[in-house]
């Protein structure tokens, strides 16, 4: 995926979420406006991917509690110039969690979701907001996970516990989506 294609799908993406369906406008007018989105230097919104991650069973999400942040979110991280943002989010899920690229197994080639959320300022790095562009990905809830310093921890989350580590509007939108996702897998299945 480049800059071009990820234009395009952010400027024909379609959500029954409005406020999901407004940060895609936003991120449509981002990519065609500002050149430097896929870096984080300056101020304002720029680029990011993550992933949404299902275990093998479908009962379950990988959270990492952030440790600069203090909280518990998926794995994703800054583009730093690489407009493939597919790319970009497995190999910051990689690098998070400790699975080899080729271990993690993107379900959907299409975004998942798209949010904008805040960060705020830390250390140098001056307040500003990220264009979260999130895939769906299954990792073996067995593999064992290492992570890396950015991160105090890792931990597989039921669904049903998902809201007591993170109640955001994003979070609880992806959980839906997921479960929907799942449903009609299973449906396709019996078909």
């Amino acid at each position: 995926m480049d800059r071009k294609n990820l234009q395009d799908l952010l400027c024909q993406y379609r959500s029954y979420y409005p406020e999901e369906a407004a940060y895609a406008r936003r991120g449509c007018r981002l990519l065609q406006e500002s050149p430097n989105c896929f870096f984080r230097e300056g101020t304002g919104l720029h680029v990011t991917a993550s992933v949404w991650i299902l275990n093998p069973a479908g009962t379950a999400t990988l959270f990492m509690l952030h440790r600069k942040l203090e909280q518990w979110f998926p794995p994703g991280g800054h583009a730093d110039g690489n407009e493939n943002v597919i790319a970009v989010a497995l190999k910051e899920c990689s690098e998070e969690t400790g699975i080899p690229e080729n271990h993690i197994h993107l379900l959907e080639k299409n975004i998942f979701d798209v949010d904008i959320h805040r960060t705020p300022s830390l250390g140098t790095e001056p307040e500003h907001q990220h264009l979260d562009i999130r895939f769906l990905v299954q990792i073996d809830d067995q593999k064992i996970l290492c992570g890396n310093s950015e991160s105090h921890a890792l931990r597989w989350i039921p669904f049903h516990e998902v809201h007591t580590y993170n109640n955001t509007r994003s979070i609880h939108r992806m959980l839906v989506k997921s479960s929907e996702w799942l449903r009609q897998q299973r449906l396709r299945r019996k078909s």
